[in-house]
Protein backbone atom coordinates (compact mmCIF):
# COMPACT_ATOMS: atom_id res chain seq x y z
CA UNK A 1 0.00 0.00 0.00
CA UNK A 2 0.91 3.75 -0.81
CA UNK A 3 0.16 4.24 2.55
CA UNK A 4 3.25 2.02 3.77
CA UNK A 5 5.58 3.52 1.23
CA UNK A 6 4.88 6.54 2.89
CA UNK A 7 5.79 5.74 5.95
CA UNK A 8 9.04 4.38 5.58
CA UNK A 9 10.35 7.63 4.54
CA UNK A 10 8.19 9.54 6.58
CA UNK A 11 7.43 8.27 10.18
CA UNK A 12 3.72 10.07 10.20
CA UNK A 13 0.66 9.42 12.46
CA UNK A 14 -2.27 9.98 10.13
CA UNK A 15 -3.20 9.95 6.68
CA UNK A 16 -6.34 11.81 5.08
CA UNK A 17 -6.60 11.15 1.56
CA UNK A 18 -9.43 13.23 -0.05
CA UNK A 19 -10.55 14.19 -3.49
CA UNK A 20 -10.85 18.17 -4.03
CA UNK A 21 -13.14 19.99 -7.31
CA UNK A 22 -13.73 23.68 -7.99
CA UNK A 23 -17.24 23.97 -5.99
CA UNK A 24 -17.52 21.02 -4.25
CA UNK A 25 -16.93 20.01 -0.95
CA UNK A 26 -14.10 17.44 -0.38
CA UNK A 27 -14.83 13.93 -0.10
CA UNK A 28 -12.79 11.13 1.62
CA UNK A 29 -11.05 8.41 -0.07
CA UNK A 30 -9.21 7.26 3.08
CA UNK A 31 -7.95 7.93 6.56
CA UNK A 32 -6.30 5.83 9.48
CA UNK A 33 -7.64 8.13 12.06
CA UNK A 34 -8.45 5.95 15.13
CA UNK A 35 -12.22 5.74 16.81
CA UNK A 36 -11.38 8.23 19.20
CA UNK A 37 -10.13 11.00 17.16
CA UNK A 38 -12.18 10.16 13.89
CA UNK A 39 -15.16 12.27 14.50
CA UNK A 40 -12.93 15.37 15.20
CA UNK A 41 -9.89 14.67 12.23
CA UNK A 42 -11.87 13.16 9.61
CA UNK A 43 -16.09 13.76 10.44
CA UNK A 44 -15.58 17.33 11.77
CA UNK A 45 -12.90 17.94 8.29
CA UNK A 46 -15.38 16.70 5.56
CA UNK A 47 -18.10 18.41 7.48
CA UNK A 48 -17.52 21.86 7.46
CA UNK A 49 -13.87 22.08 8.85
CA UNK A 50 -12.35 22.02 5.81
CA UNK A 51 -13.54 25.92 4.55
CA UNK A 52 -10.79 27.09 6.69
CA UNK A 53 -7.67 24.52 5.12
CA UNK A 54 -5.19 25.69 4.03
CA UNK A 55 -4.78 23.06 1.29
CA UNK A 56 -8.38 22.86 0.76
CA UNK A 57 -8.17 26.71 0.03
CA UNK A 58 -5.11 25.95 -2.57
CA UNK A 59 -6.68 23.37 -4.71
CA UNK A 60 -9.37 25.97 -5.20
CA UNK A 61 -6.73 28.40 -6.63
CA UNK A 62 -5.19 26.33 -8.80
CA UNK A 63 -2.36 24.65 -6.82
CA UNK A 64 0.10 22.79 -8.87
CA UNK A 65 0.46 19.07 -8.40
CA UNK A 66 3.62 18.64 -5.94
CA UNK A 67 4.34 18.01 -2.06
CA UNK A 68 4.32 20.77 0.25
CA UNK A 69 4.60 21.65 4.01
CA UNK A 70 1.67 23.35 5.87
CA UNK A 71 3.72 26.18 6.53
CA UNK A 72 4.32 26.68 2.77
CA UNK A 73 0.68 26.98 1.84
CA UNK A 74 -0.88 28.36 5.15
CA UNK A 75 -1.01 32.27 6.12
CA UNK A 76 1.37 34.04 8.09
CA UNK A 77 -0.37 34.09 11.23
CA UNK A 78 -1.69 30.87 10.66
CA UNK A 79 -0.52 29.00 13.53
CA UNK A 80 -2.19 31.71 15.67
CA UNK A 81 -5.20 31.33 14.45
CA UNK A 82 -8.26 30.15 16.44
CA UNK A 83 -8.89 27.59 13.32
CA UNK A 84 -5.26 26.68 14.01
CA UNK A 85 -5.82 26.21 17.97
CA UNK A 86 -9.83 24.31 17.72
CA UNK A 87 -8.73 21.92 15.02
CA UNK A 88 -4.70 20.93 14.82
CA UNK A 89 -4.57 22.08 18.00
CA UNK A 90 -7.18 19.26 19.26
CA UNK A 91 -5.38 16.64 17.11
CA UNK A 92 -2.32 17.45 18.59
CA UNK A 93 -0.50 17.96 14.68
CA UNK A 94 2.52 19.96 14.83
CA UNK A 95 2.78 19.42 10.71
CA UNK A 96 1.11 17.92 8.10
CA UNK A 97 2.70 17.31 4.36
CA UNK A 98 0.50 17.52 1.63
CA UNK A 99 1.20 15.19 -1.85
CA UNK A 100 -0.84 17.18 -4.47
CA UNK A 101 -2.16 14.71 -7.58
CA UNK A 102 -4.05 16.49 -10.46
CA UNK A 103 -6.78 13.65 -11.59
CA UNK A 104 -8.61 14.01 -14.90
CA UNK A 105 -12.31 16.35 -14.31
CA UNK A 106 -10.27 19.10 -12.87
CA UNK A 107 -9.97 17.16 -9.67
CA UNK A 108 -7.22 16.88 -6.99
CA UNK A 109 -6.56 13.94 -4.86
CA UNK A 110 -4.71 14.90 -1.54
CA UNK A 111 -2.87 13.01 0.57
CA UNK A 112 -2.46 14.61 4.19
CA UNK A 113 0.18 13.22 6.08
CA UNK A 114 -0.25 14.38 10.03
CA UNK A 115 2.98 14.73 12.59
CA UNK A 116 2.15 14.87 16.14
CA UNK A 117 3.68 16.86 18.22
CA UNK A 118 5.65 13.34 19.45
CA UNK A 119 6.61 12.94 15.92
CA UNK A 120 10.36 12.73 15.00
CA UNK A 121 11.14 16.25 12.89
CA UNK A 122 10.75 16.12 9.06
CA UNK A 123 14.02 16.03 7.56
CA UNK A 124 14.60 17.50 4.18
CA UNK A 125 16.20 14.34 3.20
CA UNK A 126 12.35 12.47 3.62
CA UNK A 127 10.71 15.83 2.16
CA UNK A 128 12.91 15.50 -1.11
CA UNK A 129 12.05 11.47 -1.38
CA UNK A 130 8.37 12.43 -1.08
CA UNK A 131 8.68 14.87 -3.56
CA UNK A 132 10.74 12.59 -5.93
CA UNK A 133 7.79 9.81 -5.15
CA UNK A 134 5.02 12.58 -6.07
CA UNK A 135 5.65 11.89 -10.08
CA UNK A 136 5.63 7.85 -10.08
CA UNK A 137 2.37 8.20 -7.53
CA UNK A 138 0.29 10.32 -10.07
CA UNK A 139 -0.17 7.13 -12.44
CA UNK A 140 -0.60 5.17 -9.85
CA UNK A 141 -3.43 7.48 -8.62
CA UNK A 142 -4.95 7.83 -12.07
CA UNK A 143 -5.04 4.71 -13.04
CA UNK A 144 -6.85 4.35 -9.33
CA UNK A 145 -9.40 6.80 -9.90
CA UNK A 146 -10.23 5.97 -13.31
CA UNK A 147 -11.44 2.82 -11.84
CA UNK A 148 -13.02 3.39 -8.74
CA UNK A 149 -13.25 7.10 -9.16
CA UNK A 150 -17.22 6.62 -10.43
CA UNK A 151 -17.62 5.11 -7.20
CA UNK A 152 -17.12 8.29 -5.40
CA UNK A 153 -18.51 11.16 -8.10
CA UNK A 154 -21.95 10.71 -6.95
CA UNK A 155 -21.18 11.82 -3.61
CA UNK A 156 -20.10 15.35 -4.97
CA UNK A 157 -21.94 17.92 -3.36
CA UNK A 158 -21.73 21.74 -3.93
CA UNK A 159 -20.50 24.03 -0.93
CA UNK A 160 -23.79 24.59 0.30
CA UNK A 161 -24.31 25.05 3.15
CA UNK A 162 -20.53 25.74 3.98
CA UNK A 163 -19.27 28.21 1.39
CA UNK A 164 -23.53 30.09 2.08
CA UNK A 165 -22.03 30.40 5.26
CA UNK A 166 -18.76 31.68 5.17
CA UNK A 167 -20.11 33.96 2.36
CA UNK A 168 -23.05 35.27 4.60
CA UNK A 169 -21.68 35.76 7.49
CA UNK A 170 -21.81 39.10 8.32
CA UNK A 171 -24.69 39.73 6.00
CA UNK A 172 -26.79 43.14 7.30
CA UNK A 173 -24.13 44.22 9.38
CA UNK A 174 -20.86 44.28 7.48
CA UNK A 175 -19.81 45.84 4.76
CA UNK A 176 -18.90 43.69 1.69
CA UNK A 177 -15.11 44.83 2.37
CA UNK A 178 -15.23 44.13 5.83
CA UNK A 179 -17.02 40.66 4.98
CA UNK A 180 -13.26 40.30 2.60
CA UNK A 181 -11.80 40.77 5.61
CA UNK A 182 -13.35 38.72 7.98
CA UNK A 183 -12.48 35.51 5.75
CA UNK A 184 -8.67 36.24 5.59
CA UNK A 185 -9.00 36.84 9.39
CA UNK A 186 -10.31 33.66 10.14
CA UNK A 187 -8.38 32.19 7.35
CA UNK A 188 -4.69 32.81 9.66
CA UNK A 189 -4.20 36.26 8.03
CA UNK A 190 -2.03 39.06 9.97
CA UNK A 191 -2.96 42.73 9.82
CA UNK A 192 -0.15 43.00 6.94
CA UNK A 193 -1.44 39.58 5.02
CA UNK A 194 -5.03 40.78 4.92
CA UNK A 195 -3.55 44.51 3.59
CA UNK A 196 -1.56 42.98 0.98
CA UNK A 197 -3.96 40.51 -0.39
CA UNK A 198 -6.36 42.93 -0.80
CA UNK A 199 -4.16 45.52 -2.10
CA UNK A 200 -5.24 48.17 0.56
CA UNK A 201 -3.03 49.75 3.51
CA UNK A 202 -2.52 48.18 6.93
CA UNK A 203 -4.22 50.77 8.26
CA UNK A 204 -7.39 50.52 6.36
CA UNK A 205 -7.82 46.83 7.51
CA UNK A 206 -7.32 48.28 11.07
CA UNK A 207 -9.85 50.95 10.69
CA UNK A 208 -12.15 47.87 9.40
CA UNK A 209 -11.19 45.48 11.82
CA UNK A 210 -11.94 47.73 14.28
CA UNK A 211 -15.50 48.24 12.93
CA UNK A 212 -16.20 44.56 12.08
CA UNK A 213 -15.56 44.65 16.12
CA UNK A 214 -18.12 47.16 17.01
CA UNK A 215 -20.62 45.66 14.60
CA UNK A 216 -20.27 42.04 15.48
CA UNK A 217 -20.08 42.87 19.10
CA UNK A 218 -17.19 41.07 20.09
CA UNK A 219 -14.22 41.78 21.84
CA UNK A 220 -11.27 39.42 20.03
CA UNK A 221 -10.88 36.78 17.52
CA UNK A 222 -11.48 33.96 19.58
CA UNK A 223 -14.83 35.83 19.81
CA UNK A 224 -15.60 36.54 16.14
CA UNK A 225 -14.52 32.75 15.60
CA UNK A 226 -16.86 31.37 17.90
CA UNK A 227 -19.59 33.59 16.19
CA UNK A 228 -18.30 32.40 13.07
CA UNK A 229 -18.42 28.77 14.15
CA UNK A 230 -22.42 29.75 15.40
CA UNK A 231 -23.18 30.71 12.07
CA UNK A 232 -22.25 27.64 10.39
CA UNK A 233 -24.65 25.27 12.43
CA UNK A 234 -27.55 28.11 12.10
CA UNK A 235 -27.00 27.70 8.35
CA UNK A 236 -26.61 23.93 8.19
CA UNK A 237 -29.58 23.23 10.18
CA UNK A 238 -31.55 25.84 8.45
CA UNK A 239 -30.95 23.81 4.98
CA UNK A 240 -31.23 20.41 6.74
CA UNK A 241 -35.00 21.88 7.22
CA UNK A 242 -35.52 23.04 4.08
CA UNK A 243 -34.10 20.08 2.33
CA UNK A 244 -36.70 17.71 4.26
CA UNK A 245 -39.39 19.42 3.33
CA UNK A 246 -38.74 19.37 -0.03
CA UNK A 247 -39.65 21.18 -3.58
Amino acid sequence: MLQDVFHDILPFDTILVSTYKQGCAPILIYDNYPPERRQQGVERYIGDAYILDPFYTSTQQSCRPGVYRLSELAPDCFEDSEYYKHYYGALGLKDEIGIFIQLPGDIVMVFSLGLHETSLPLTRKSLLALKNLQPIIEPLAREYWKWQGVSFVDRLEHHEPVEAAFDSFGDGLLTQREQDIVKLLLAGHSTKSAARELAISDGTVKVHRKHIYQRLAVSSQAQMFRLFLDHVSLVSRQSGALSQVGP
